[in-house]
Formats: structure tokens, C-alpha cells, sequence
């Protein structure tokens, strides 16, 4: 497993409230297909609220005319609604969620994954971060963060205590980490900054395949898929890389589809009743082999690509099943400038599976040796033509 302190959960789920980077609000989505009266616009009012934001905007209301917190009312009455991906955000909160859709995150650089027997190593220290400046290196040993040490902890965790998500930390404040490499122990303390990473990357693992992860959709990272894919060797197969991917924007998923699709259904969805369809672009390369790993961390907008090249007979998945959150969300304002986020709808994959709750389970189910595993079944696929 592995993650990156960009790509925790928004800062509120330690409230219980939403759980990852979820299926970003649909009106992203709504403003691109033309499916909402008014596209584009992020704040519904109570007047265009489904029947729960109804409730939580009046509960909201009714407590800034009593002097109350409007927002803890907000949460109150997400609670009672039975949402499990409702959200109410603080304005500066639900801002830092949209930077993190962005590609810009408060964090040291560090990408880390947890070995079978519960070390924490250094994977990956992005250039020009307070990691790299420090001198931490990939395959470094993480021991320990502001003096808790991280051995057996899972990575989300790990990713929490570099953030300082438990004291709001913001840009410049200091966090302390343990390290190891060889014999060598000591330690550093690094200031968190203000970052921006590109989460796709591409590397030549042969001449025959090539593998292309994407740790979430933010923003830009559907064309960073597309010109990936094009400077794949003619001949070799691609494996793209969704383990881990917490989701993002729907948007970027259906624009990666495209990449390997020519055109056609992607997924259908359900606002208040009304369905509506994603489509791919015509284009896309349909020719090359292709392989998706997925994980138990492959969630929302991974999951919606996955189930389209999946259920159009695009690609090979391997991996175990994912997550299951197939669930769309929309913001809307409250009256001290929160925002809630409930349930609205749900998508469907082309050949109309529902995803939330269930997953999706892979074509082969593979839980170690995956690369290796996705090459040899790239090899029986066939040369790209």
C-alpha cells in the first residue's frame, strides 16, 4: 500500500463525515455535460436542493436566527439524515478540499508505503519539497513523526501525521520525523509547504509494457493520462495503475477514459431521478493491450473508469475488489458560509452495475506479485498494433 501526503482525506473525516477525496461535487461534472439549469453554478440554493438539503439548509437557518451554530446544526441534521458520505465543511475546510482538486496540498514531499512486516518506507520525495531539501532519499526508513512512531501504522494514518491534520497545521509549521538509512538513525525537522504535484506518472518498466499511475483525478489529470498514452512505444502494452486512487473529479476520469476508448458510454448517474450519461471522446486508443490494477483503495471516479473499460471489454483488471463508492455529491451553501455535501445520486457502469456498496471485482483476483502478475497477462493479450 502505498500514498502520498497529498492524497489523505479531507480534514473533517476525522468527525466520521466523508471519507476520502470523494466523487467530487457532480456539478463539475453538470457543467460540462449541460445537465443542471444553471451550469456551473457551485452553491445550489434551498429552492434547487434535494429534499436532505432542504433539511440541513433549514436546520442551518434555524440556528443562525437562534444565535446557534449554523454549521453544527448543519452536522447535526447530516447525521440524523443516515448520509454515509455527508459533509459539512467549513469555509476554509471545503477550500482547502477544492486546492486539493487542484493538485495543491499543505504537506513535506514525502510518498511512503508500508512493508509486510509494518515499516514505513520512503517511496518516493518530490523535488524542491522540504524532504527533498533535507536530503531524504527513496527507500529511506520513516521510524517515527513529532516523536509517535509509525511502524505497523496503515499509510492514511502515517499521511495524516506528516499533514498535522489533527491541529489544523498550515503552511511553515514544523513536524519532526524519524528516520533510517542502513545503520545510519537520526532525525529532521522539516516545515510544511505549499505544494503542487503531478499525480500521473508514466514509467518504461520493458520494452513491452509500460505503466501509468494515477494516484486521484485533480484537476488536468485526465490530459496527463491522454499525452502519457501517447508516448507509449508502438508496440508495448500499457498497465494503468488505479491502487490507492481515492477518486477526485469525474470530469478527469471520463477524459482518461478516453484516452483508451472511442467514444461511447462511460457511466450513467442519477440526480433527484433524472439519469444522466458520460460519454468518452472519439480518439482514443483501442488497439494497444491493456491492464488496470485496482485495490481496496480504488474508490469513486477510479472506480467509474475501471467499470467502463471493464464492462466495454477495453481492459484486463486484476487486483482485489474495490472499494464501492458510487455515490454523487453536491454542495450546497449554508448561511455562514459552510458547506454541506449530501447524497444526490448514484452512477452506473455501462452495462448497469451498481458500484456503491459493492465494488467492482476484478477480472483476476490478485493480491501479490501484481506487476509482475499484470505483465505476463499483458504478454497474452497480443502486441499493440
Amino acid at each position: 500500500m502505498s500514498g502520498q501526503d497529498l492524497f489523505c482525506q479531507p480534514r473533517r473525516t476525522r468527525h466520521g463525515a466523508a471519507l476520502t477525496l470523494v466523487l467530487a461535487s457532480v456539478l463539475v461534472t453538470g457543467a460540462a455535460t449541460g445537465s443542471f439549469d444553471a451550469p456551473g453554478r457551485k452553491n445550489p440554493s434551498a429552492k434547487s436542493a434535494a429534499p436532505a438539503d432542504h433539511d440541513v439548509i433549514d436546520a442551518a437557518t434555524r440556528a443562525m436566527d437562534d444565535g446557534m451554530s449554523p454549521m453544527e446544526a448543519a452536522e447535526r441534521a447530516v447525521s440524523r439524515s443516515g448520509d454515509r458520505w455527508g459533509a459539512v465543511y467549513s469555509q476554509g475546510e471545503y477550500r482547502e478540499f477544492e486546492e486539493a482538486l487542484d493538485g495543491e496540498y499543505t504537506g513535506v514531499g514525502l510518498s511512503a508505503r508500508r512493508e509486510r512486516d509494518g515499516r514505513i518506507e520512503v517511496t518516493e520525495v518530490q523535488s524542491g519539497s522540504p524532504a527533498s531539501a533535507a536530503g531524504i532519499r527513496k527507500g529511506d526508513r520513516l521510524r517515527s513523526v513529532d516523536g509517535e512512531s509509525v511502524d505497523g501504522r496503515p499509510v492514511p494514518e502515517v499521511v495524516s501525521l506528516l499533514r498535522g491534520d489533527a491541529a489544523d497545521a498550515t503552511a511553515g509549521t514544523p513536524v519532526r520525523v524519524g528516520l533510517q538509512r542502513g545503520p545510519r538513525l537520526w532525525s529532521e525537522v522539516l516545515r510544511r509547504a505549499r505544494l503542487s504535484t503531478d499525480p500521473v506518472t508514466a514509467h518504461r518498466r520493458s520494452d513491452d509494457v509500460t505503466v501509468i499511475r494515477v494516484a486521484a483525478f485533480t484537476k488536468g489529470s485526465g490530459d496527463r493520462v491522454r499525452a502519457a498514452v501517447a508516448t507509449v512505444p508502438r508496440r508495448a502494452g500499457i498497465v494503468l495503475d488505479l491502487r490507492g486512487n481515492s477518486g477526485g473529479l469525474v470530469t478527469e476520469a471520463v477524459t482518461a477514459a478516453s484516452a483508451f476508448l472511442d467514444g461511447g458510454l462511460v457511466a450513467t448517474y442519477d440526480v433527484d431521478g433524472r439519469q444522466r450519461a458520460l460519454h468518452a471522446a472519439p480518439g482514443g486508443d483501442t488497439g494497444r493491450p491493456l491492464v488496470v490494477l485496482v485495490d481496496g483503495g480504488t474508490m469513486s471516479a477510479a472506480e467509474l473508469l475501471t467499470g467502463a473499460l471493464q464492462d466495454r471489454g477495453r481492459a484486463v483488471v486484476l487486483g482485489t475488489r474495490t472499494f464501492g463508492k458510487g455515490s454523487v455529491q453536491m454542495p450546497s451553501r449554508l448561511p455562514d458560509g459552510s458547506v454541506a455535501e449530501l447524497t444526490v445520486g448514484h452512477y452506473r457502469t455501462p452495462s448497469g452495475r451498481g458500484v456503491d456498496g459493492h465494488g467492482i471485482t476484478p477480472d483476476l483476483q490478485v493480491d501479490h506479485d501484481v506487476l509482475e502478475r499484470a505483465g505476463t497477462v499483458l504478454s497474452g493479450l497480443g502486441d499493440a498494433r
